[in-house]
């Protein structure tokens, strides 16, 4: 999608030297992917506390047998 923006000259640089990518396309894509990353990690956390866990489930069990399986 194309459009025409204006962005603050200082921010960009900042962004462009804490993350190496020289290109405002791509700076601006690693922003947007950021801020979904981080929207939906907090969607996660408010789930905290909410989300009954089987008692009793062996992770590492279950793990050794489909290492098993295969």
């Amino acid at each position: 999608m194309r459009m025409n923006i204006q962005i603050d000259d200082a921010l960009v640089d900042e962004a462009s030297s804490l993350t190496g990518v020289r290109s405002i396309q791509e700076l601006v894509h690693l922003a947007l992917s950021e801020l979904a990353r981080v929207r939906k990690k907090k969607d996660l956390l408010e789930l905290a506390g909410k989300v009954d866990l089987h008692t009793g489930f062996d992770h590492k069990e279950m793990r050794r047998l489909r290492e098993d399986a295969d």
